[in-house]
């Protein structure tokens, strides 16, 4: 892509602070002037922490839903790994399941504080790994930036303060980590993550048969890799949320828009070195443009602040891009891979939204919360060509979708 950091004007219609706007700048030159983005490559892991006893049907539910594949199975002191691929040059997938059910470490601290992430309380997306061509320089310019990081001895799980991998504690803004390795993950061995073991026979053939079903059905080739990330934050905190992602980070702000149906924005970090977004995933911040408080004066939708009400600070969904075509006369290939998926009993928000005729669209849908994740999978076809990263109306409708299946009923607030 070759994006000139410096001169880039981000997209968009939602207007930003003066505060944004300078620190946006400083951070850029910041970071280029100590040398972070040329030490920091692509995201090479998306990590995903689940319950006792539900990694091998979160294990299914991928191979069905997803282009993930199980490639290693790791066992350290607290947690059964497991490391999923699709293509080479996508980033790997990390599955993390506790070995005792009373296992507590600041996942479940913080899944406890709030109602509807207390049904799930060691479920949550724990955050990226980062490439970097030297890992001990990166961990010294970002703490000299004061961003913390663990260190061994300070955190339950071993995972997280590897020889080979290190990671920021939780951002006060999105829950959410970031991990640095100068190892590639193109063999999981190398970041030793564990003893190695294998799954027994009959687990083994639970998943063959997830992706066999996929296979049968015709839309595992049709499934490709992960096209974003969503996060969901509170109002107040979203340009810090995004300043401080920056600072971890060598992506850059592409831009931001007023979903202004649903009263929320849609602010979109993307990295400035690839064509396809799916070799390094953007980042979207997603906020109320309100307050649950000043709302209350207002009494306009917010979806999305009552989803971090309720869930917590988090990630709130991740999308796959479908491949662009024409399944039938009558169905694009998002159309068909949802339907296949529905008559396997795999629920959905809404119908498929957005219009591919003849012009450059999209075409998206959400699913219901995964019951072992509690992530939202999104499938997503750019038709035509379509150069923009997403349309307003296609947000705000996937936006108040989800509203409608993320309803807490407290007392007399019923949000």
């Amino acid at each position: 892509m070759g994006i000139d950091l410096l001169q880039h004007v981000p997209e968009g219609d939602k207007r930003n602070s003066a505060f944004f706007d300078e620190y946006r700048q400083k951070i850029i030159e910041r970071r280029l002037s100590l040398g972070l983005d040329q030490l920091l490559g692509q995201l090479r892991a998306l990590i995903v922490h689940v319950q006792t006893a539900d990694g091998l049907p979160y294990l299914g539910e991928l191979a069905l839903m997803t282009p993930y594949r199980l490639i290693g199975s790791y066992i350290n002191a607290s947690h059964r790994i497991f490391v999923l691929g699709s293509k080479a040059e996508f980033p790997r997938l990390i599955v993390m399941e506790p070995l005792s059910p009373s296992y507590e470490d600041d996942i479940k601290q913080l899944n406890m504080i709030y109602p509807l992430a207390r049904r799930k309380p060691n479920a949550r997306y724990v955050g990226e790994v980062l490439h970097t061509r030297d890992l001990a320089e990166t961990v010294a310019l970002l703490e000299g930036c004061n961003i913390r990081f663990h260190y061994p001895g300070e955190c339950e799980n071993g995972f997280y303060t590897l020889d080979a991998l290190r990671f920021s504690v939780p951002s006060d803004f999105t829950h959410n980590r970031l991990g640095y390795s100068a190892l590639n993950l193109d063999d999981p061995d190398e970041w030793q993550l564990g003893q190695p073991f294998q799954l027994t026979t009959e687990q083994q053939h639970q998943l063959r048969q997830q992706e066999e079903l996929g296979e049968s059905l015709g839309i595992a080739h049709l499934i490709e890799g992960v096209d974003h990330m969503a996060t969901r934050v509170l109002a107040g905190e979203r340009e810090d949320a995004i300043l401080e992602f920056l600072t971890l980070s060598n992506y850059y702000f592409w831009g931001a828009y007023n979903i202004e149906e649903m009263n929320s924005s849609t602010n979109v970090t993307r990295h400035p070195q690839v064509s396809d977004d799916k070799c390094s995933p953007a980042k979207v911040f997603t906020a109320n443009n309100t307050p649950s408080f000043v709302n209350s004066f207002e009494n306009l939708p917010m979806p999305t602040e009552d989803f971090v009400r309720n869930f917590g600070r988090r990630m709130h969904h991740i999308a796959y891009e479908v491949t662009d075509g024409d399944h039938s006369n009558a169905q694009k290939n998002v159309d068909f891979v949802v339907e296949q998926l529905q008559q396997q009993a795999i629920p959905f928000l809404a119908k498929v939204i957005g219009e591919c005729t003849d012009q450059p669209d999209l075409k998206q849908i959400f699913s219901k919360h995964s019951e072992y994740s509690v992530l939202i999978t999104e499938y997503v076809e750019r038709c035509h060509g379509f150069a923009g990263f997403f349309t307003r109306e296609n947000v705000a409708s996937l936006t108040e979708a989800a509203g409608r299946d993320e309803r807490y009923d407290h007392g007399h607030v019923f949000d």
